[in-house]
């Protein structure tokens, strides 16, 4: 008998990534999308063809709710959710006023909850549902000058361990992904700002066993995985992307 082609990962999935217009973000989409997925990016600056691209600022409740809606009517419904919207922030807790505390925790974690929080009733109609978070290794280890941004990714991390034991029996699977220093737009407005950017790029890749930053298309390789079918049995996961930073300890020299 002939062989017949295997169907796709994601074949019949319908999928909803926030912050897809760039970074990680288009990375993930653009993965889920080859793998069969249909997938809408939820951004203030959102792709076009052949995602789908709904427009909302995460902070907005409204515009959240209508935008997740749009998306699940166009896509028939939603079964995987990748929260990767979020904003960076630098300093020491003496460096940043209290509006910026807010305005970081604001996107970075109540943003999450907005979305998920439109997308629940959809996700939990999925056969199969699946709530991937992006969070950083700035959760689990001390890094200098990114004590707001630290504490946001660290309540990420314990949503998301929250989210998978409040949805669980629903069918619904939750983990999250830790990227260590990600080559994004973001890194290099960082390093575009630094006083010697050659050197702060060089500092950043020395900080990671790898001795390199970790790709967008390296973390978007991870979240699909735990998005997918074939992941069935993993909620409440922290899966680390960060070139060695959380686990290894080398000696100095090559």
């Amino acid at each position: 008998m002939p062989e017949t082609a295997a169907a796709p990962e994601f074949g019949g999935l319908r999928a909803l990534v926030t912050g897809g217009g760039s970074g990680i973000g288009l990375a993930t989409a653009t993965l889920l999308a080859a793998r069969g997925a249909a997938v809408a990016c939820l951004d203030l600056e959102p792709p076009g063809e052949p995602l789908l691209g709904v427009t909302a600022d995460v902070t907005d409740d409204d515009q959240v709710r209508t935008a997740v809606a749009a998306a699940a009517e166009r896509l028939g419904g939603l079964d995987v959710l990748v929260n990767n919207a979020g904003i960076g922030a630098a300093g020491t807790v003496e460096d940043n006023p209290d509006d910026e505390w807010r305005r970081v925790l604001d996107v970075n974690v109540l943003g999450m909850v907005r979305v998920t929080r439109a997308a629940l009733p959809y996700l939990r109609r999925s056969g199969h549902a699946a709530i991937v978070n992006t969070c950083s290794i700035a959760a689990t280890a001390g890094l200098p000058q990114r004590a707001l941004y630290s504490a946001s990714k660290g309540a990420v991390q314990a949503l998301t361990l929250a989210m998978a034991a409040d949805h669980v029996r629903e069918g619904i699977r939750v983990n999250c992904v830790n990227p260590g220093t990600a080559d994004t737009p973001w890194v290099q407005r960082l390093l575009d700002a630094a006083a010697d950017p050659a050197a702060e790029r060089a500092a950043l890749h020395g900080r990671q066993p790898t001795g390199r930053l970790v790709s967008a298309e390296e973390v978007a390789a991870s979240i699909a995985y735990l998005a997918s079918p074939l992941a069935a049995s993993t909620t409440g996961a922290v899966l680390a992307v960060d070139g060695g930073m959380q686990g290894l300890r080398l000696r100095p020299g090559p």
